[in-house]
């Protein structure tokens, strides 16, 4: 997995904080070091978080935070106070320490405080169709979480999650959503055709994000070797989401002619994680719909066959993204996580409300009704032994399991999370990898071939793509029909030689990346620019 610097700091930062408050560096109640009467803690703590770091002022060293703590003798609320360690300030927007130059909010005492809607009232306070701003104006439903502020106080455009948009999409109902376009249940673990679990195929999605290029291509033929197939006869396959910068679309197009699946993963992969949370309209269209765009020209991939999206860092990017998705007709979304649970989830479509808690992705997650399949991402239980360890937080992509260090744990976890699965629902299992990830130790690798022959040697075992889970959930079909499922015929066993065996390799340069000169390989012909987001055909800029 490829780790920036500043994910690096970050983590540094949050490692830093939780040691500090572990060791309880500084805690205190708030009569040691200031005078009582200056401190109201009762106001200050008034419908503020538990978890919510904030300062008492801004003339100390930028160090020290405070929260509130509701666990001092008799109830009484009182002040935890926190200090980050020599060399970093506490940053108060993101609540992390980090070095003193990447913190610009010294000057702020703590998070801004919004104005909420009065939505709950035990009598109507606005005429029929209006709801209330915090300041007691009443406007139309319709305006509210609609992107752009219609209140005086701008209260409308603060309660739009999941659970408080006054528009959110309705909870599930079974009777309106029918297979094969809507598909949904209550707590999202029901089986599509309410097929009996030992009749179900268990489908494993084997998916990698980032950069297809000379870094990752052996691997990639090593797993997919053309050699292992399912017990349908057909070879297995995954899916690719692709990032541009860097990307081999002579590769990507070989890819496809063997029948893995290409999905976008976006055009920049900007770093700033808020880019994406907070993206408009506009920018998600250029960033999806642009690396569309890239890779069926580079590619020559002309089927319309690239319908999957993943967020970088897994930041969805709420409404904003799933309205462009529908719009340019992307068939699913691949970054939304799940907590791990008892029972895992399978995928579901979000014209009704999503099944499961927002869970990380910055909780921006859709709250509207969308013609969009969420290929749901089940985070993975890797506990070394879960008969006896405690519990420990699910990890979504396989790389981030942080505690894998060896072959034999990542056998362990494979082989466990398969069982979870196959003993429950029989859920799709998710296996989502960097390949720098699985190439970092050879033992990684052979860990996950072996698991791949081990469950081929079974008969209700299937390696197949994205598309291909939406496929058997739209026609649920049992095990022992699936060897004549005519979705999953396609491109069944591929032969052949690839497009062109010696790509362009095109030097070139975009006035959007300045003093950088890029190769792109294609079997197609050069462009004049290197593509990039305003400019994705490389075709050059409009001349005003």
């Amino acid at each position: 997995m490829t780790v920036s610097m500043a994910q690096v700091i970050k983590l540094f930062g949050l490692l830093c904080l939780v040691v500090t408050i572990a060791a309880e560096v500084r805690v205190k109640r708030q009569d040691e070091d200031a005078d009582p009467d200056s401190i109201n803690v009762e106001e200050l703590c008034k419908d503020r978080p538990g978890d919510e770091y904030f300062r008492l002022s801004t003339d100390g060293d930028c160090r020290e935070v405070v929260r509130c703590d509701d666990a001092g003798e008799n109830g009484v609320t009182r002040l935890a106070y926190v200090r980050c360690p020599t060399g970093l300030y506490f940053d108060v927007l993101r609540q992390t320490c980090d070095w003193k130059t990447n913190v610009k909010t010294c000057d702020l005492l703590g998070k801004p405080r919004k104005v909420l809607p009065i939505l709950k009232t035990d009598e109507p306070i606005c005429p029929e169709g209006k709801l209330s701003c915090g300041n007691g104006e009443c406007i139309d439903k319709e305006l509210f979480c609609n992107g752009k502020p219609d209140c005086k106080d701008e209260s409308d455009e603060n309660a739009c999650t999941v659970e408080l948009d006054p528009n959110r999409a309705p909870d599930c109902d079974p009777t309106q959503c029918v297979l094969p376009d809507c598909f949904c249940s209550a707590d999202g673990t029901r089986i599509p055709g309410n097929i009996e679990p030992q009749q179900v195929p268990q489908m494993i999605t084997i998916t990698f994000n980032g950069a297809v290029n000379v870094d990752n291509i052996d691997l990639y033929e090593d797993i997919f070797n053309g050699q292992r197939q399912n017990p349908n006869g057909c070879q297995i396959r995954g899916t690719y989401f692709v990032s541009h910068k860097y990307t081999n679309y002579s590769a990507v197009q070989d890819l496809h002619r063997k029948g893995h699946e290409i999905s976008v993963f976006s055009l920049t992969h900007k770093d700033d994680p808020n880019y994406w949370t907070q993206g408009t309209y506009d920018d998600w269209l250029a960033e999806m719909a642009g690396a569309r765009l890239i890779v069926e020209r580079f590619a020559n991939i002309t089927d319309g066959s690239i319908i999957g999206v993943r967020a970088p860092y897994l930041r969805v990017g709420g409404n904003k993204q799933f309205e462009m998705m529908a719009d340019q007709f992307f068939v699913y979304d691949a970054s939304i996580t799940a907590s791990l649970g008892r029972v895992p989830i399978w995928p579901y479509t979000l014209y009704f409300r999503m099944p499961h808690k927002c869970n990380g992705n910055a909780h921006n997650c859709p709250s509207r009704s969308h013609p969009v399949w969420e290929m749901v991402m089940n985070e993975l239980d890797r506990r070394d032994d879960p008969t006896f360890d405690e519990s420990l937080p699910g990890c979504h992509m396989v790389d981030s399991c942080s505690n894998i260090q060896s072959g034999e744990q990542f056998g362990r976890l494979l082989r466990h999370n398969f069982n979870r699965h196959y003993n429950s629902n029989r859920a799709p299992l998710g296996l989502h990898f960097h390949a720098s990830w699985l190439k970092s130790k050879k033992e990684y690798r052979e860990e996950l071939i072996k698991f791949i022959e081990e469950m081929l040697g079974r008969n209700d075992v299937f390696f197949v793509t994205m598309l291909q889970v939406i496929q058997w959930m739209q026609n649920p079909t049992e095990l022992n029909a699936l060897r004549d499922f005519q979705e999953w015929k396609e491109k069944c066993d591929v032969k052949g030689q690839p497009y062109c065996s010696l790509p362009n390799a095109c030097p070139l340069t975009t006035r959007e990346l300045p003093g950088e000169t890029l190769r792109l390989f294609t079997c197609m012909e050069c462009p004049n620019n290197y593509p990039w987001i305003l400019d994705p055909t490389g075709d050059g800029f409009s001349k005003k």
